[in-house]
Order: structure tokens, then sequence, then C-alpha cells
């Protein structure tokens, strides 16, 4: 009789999870995922990534066909919204990638045992009354919404991200605690649709963690578009009357407090990492003064045999993120070398237009020692002034002496696919010299890349 019943165990079906099982199996590894959702994926599959991208296509298509940007084209007509045939839409696009990873773990022989697992030792775990044993553990259980205190949610008038997915009529005015990227996405999408948007802020920028150029000017954007900022403001209270929501804010630094009127208020104010409920002192693991389980490079805890990767450790709470480390993480599992790069992880915000960011903020550059900025607006580039798309602008910091590119951000309609080419010339050690010697395909909008390493050269051609 085997001493294990799985080579390796994968506690939780995200996508740090369900890409560790199955690289697991791939591998020749016995694997096993446990996940209590009804459908794998987690939150970006079902609530999260893939929905809200739905739903950001649908409204944008909206808006270019209703608010006039097709009639600069000359193509006209009487343009309605049907919200329950939009919801069937993100509904459908769901129940397809799900299923599609469902058929993946067949396909790689990954067992799915359906239920929520909590550590009774450092090598067993019991999901839904069944004990299991295996010689590692990977511990992918993500993170979930932060509540904000003293508010409660109802999923009606007051709802978290996964609230704002489902609303089944659009808002009159939406009032969005926090200007992160996942109130300024969802905000986004009920603004296209018709929603008075109010975003309210603690800190005095949008986009905390962006680089700060990048923020501001992606406010002013917003801005443009029809946004409403309450910024350095602090929300108090959130009371629901009826139909309509009453919230309660004031100065971040101190202040008279007033009131705004809402139909409805999204809470989006970050995310925490999920281990209520896994009982990690069974397993000898200790949380750190965030809840998150802290690892080495190679994914390893402080307990011999148990990992762990994305949302549920530190950096930066990304899908991709926690793909990456899933890959690595079963194949330090197998004795091969899995590392993931985390100085070289890029963000998107996908707004229209999108922005996207990758290695070090200026700010950050500075603080570092002696650099070189080149930035090149969207308005010089052909294509995005021909398809009327002149917001936004690239911009690369370099190192001063080196040339090597130590940071790349960008706001365009293309900012989130575009973001790859810096992330891979930056991999592997490019400079601003190497970019700008780089031939790029003519009329697009990733030229303005090329034109931004070469402004931090000195040889800007069209600015």
């Amino acid at each position: 009789m085997a001493d294990y019943d799985y080579d390796v165990l994968v506690i939780g079906a995200g996508p740090g999870g369900y890409v560790a099982a199955i690289r697991a199996a791939q591998l020749g590894l016995k694997t096993a995922c446990a996940e209590s959702r009804e459908t794998l994926g987690g939150t970006c599959l079902n609530v999260g990534c893939i929905p809200s991208k739905a739903l950001l296509h649908a409204s944008e298509l909206f808006e270019e066909a209703a608010h006039g940007h097709m009639a600069k084209w000359g193509i006209t007509g009487q343009f309605n919204i049907d919200i329950p045939t939009m919801q069937k839409g993100r509904v459908e696009a769901v129940e397809g990638l799900t299923k599609g990873i469902e058929f993946l773990f067949k396909k790689n022989k990954v067992t799915w045992l359906k239920g929520r697992a909590s550590f009774t030792g450092a090598d067993t775990v019991e999901v839904a009354g069944q004990t299991v044993r295996a010689k590692n553990i990977v511990v992918a259980t993500g993170s979930s919404v932060t509540p904000l205190p003293g508010v409660t949610v109802d999923q009606e008038r007051i709802v978290d991200s996964t609230g704002a997915l489902e609303l089944a009529e659009v808002p009159s005015h939406l009032v969005v605690i926090g200007g992160g990227v996942i109130g300024l996405e969802l905000g986004s999408v009920w603004r296209r649709l018709g929603a008075q948007v109010t975003v309210v802020e603690y800190l005095d920028q949008i986009l905390p963690g962006m680089d700060e150029e990048i923020r501001k000017e992606s406010n002013k954007i917003f801005k443009k578009q029809g946004f409403a900022y309450k910024l350095g403001t602090k929300v108090t209270g959130v009371q629901r009357n009826g139909d309509a929501v009453t919230v309660t804010v004031e100065p971040a630094k101190g202040g008279a407090a007033e009131t705004i009127e809402a139909s409805h208020v999204l809470v989006s104010i970050g995310r925490r990492p999920n281990t209520d409920g896994l009982n990690v002192d069974a397993a000898g693991l200790q949380l750190n003064t965030k809840g998150q389980i802290e690892t080495d490079h190679s994914f390893r805890t402080s307990v011999p045999g148990v990992w762990a990767i994305g949302d549920v450790i530190p950096g930066p709470m990304l899908a991709h993120k926690a793909e990456d480390e899933g890959i690595a993480v079963a194949e330090n599992i197998a004795g091969l070398t899995g590392i993931v790069n985390h100085n070289i992880i890029p963000s998107v915000v996908y707004t229209t237009p999108e922005i996207a960011g990758v290695g070090l903020t200026e700010e950050q550059a500075k603080a570092g020692g002696e650099v070189k900025v080149g930035k090149f607006p969207m308005m010089a580039n052909s294509r995005a002034k021909t398809n009327g798309e002149p917001d936004g602008l690239v911009k690369v910091i370099a190192d001063a002496k080196t040339d090597r590119v130590l940071g790349v951000w960008m706001i365009n309609n293309l900012a989130g696919t575009m973001i790859a080419q810096a992330a891979q010339a930056m991999e592997f050690g490019a400079t601003s010299e190497d970019i700008a010697y780089t031939c790029h395909a003519h009329p697009t909008h990733a030229e303005a890349f090329k034109e931004a390493a070469m402004a931090v050269t000195g040889k800007p051609i069209h600015i």
C-alpha cells in the first residue's frame, strides 16, 4: 500500500492552482486538486477577470455605437442596450472556459476533489469528510474581497465586485469606493451604459502603485469620459434606504463630513488572502502580518513538502503571476528548475484606453540611481491618430549609465497587449537602444514603444 494517496495535492483551482495541477500531472506526478466551487477556474474565471472583460467588451461596443464614435465614420443607426442579453453573454463565456478546464483535468488525469480542504497535518488534509495524504501540498487558495468595516454588502444596492457583475439594471448613480483597477474597470462598464459614476479614493490619486505620471494622465482621461472623483477622501458610512444609498464621506486628513446620494455603491478597496478555514496551524504554518504565507524563491514554505503560490503569498495579486508560479512550483516539485522573475510582471487596467506597466515606476527608478526617460504621445502615432484614439502615451525608463530598460508604462487602446513586448525585452536585458533599433511594423500602435525608446536615446523622429 502506497504511503501517499497523491504525489501532489493542490488546494484551490484558480489560475495558479489548476495550472500547477495540470503541469504536475504532465510531469508524471499523481495529482489531485481540491476545489469547493461548483466550477473550476477560481475567482478569475468565475467572478473576476473573464466576466468583467466580457462586460467591458460589450459596453465598449455599445458606447462606440451609441455615443458617436462610429458616426464619425459614417456608421449610424439606433442602438439600444439589452442588459439580460449582455449578461447572458457573460455567463456563456464563463461556462465555456470553466468547462474547458474541467476537460483539461480529465485529459491530464488530474483528480478533482470536490470540497473545501483543511489541513489536519503537514501532509494530510480533509476534503468533504475524506482524509487525503499527499507527498507535496500546494496552497493556491487565492484571495477574496476585502470588506469595508461597518458597511454591509447586500449584493443588490451595495455590492462588491461579484455583485457589480450581476446588476440587472444600469445604476442611475454608482459610487465606487476605491480608485484601483477593479473599481475603475467596473465603473467603466456601467458609465458606458449610462450610469453617473463617482469614484471615492482615500489616497490623493487613483491607481495606487502605478507610475505617478501615468496615474495623473489616467485621471485626466477618465474625468474627460465623465467620471467624477472624490480623492483624498474616506468613507465613514454607507446606508441603504429602499432603492437609494447614502454615502457619508469626509477628507482623509480631517474636515467636514458630506453625503453623496446614489442608487448603487460598489465596495472595491482591495483583496485579502484566503486562509480562513484552511487550518494552517495543523500543518505547522504561520501567517505574516498581512495574512499571507511566506515562501522562498522556489515557493517552498517553512514546512517541508508544503508549497504556496498566487494571491495567498506576497506579491501582486494577478492571475498571470499565479499561473507562472503554478508552472514553476510543479517543476520544482518534479526536481526541475521553475523560476518566476517577480521584478518583471506586467499589470494592466482594461479600461478604454488600457493602462499597462512593467518593472519600476519612474519614482522607484530614480530612488535607485540616475535614469533616462523617453516618452511618446499617442496623438503622434499614425495608427492611433487615424483611428481616433489619440489619448495616452508610452514611457520608457532606462538606467542612465547602462541604458538597460528598468520600466515601461503606457496608456493606449492596445496597452494590455503591447506590454508583453516590453516585458520580454526587459526579461532578456534589453537596452532602450535595442528597442529603438528593432524594426516595428507600420502603421501600428506598437511603434509608439519604439519611438519612446528612441526618445530615451535622444533620437526621436516623430516628435
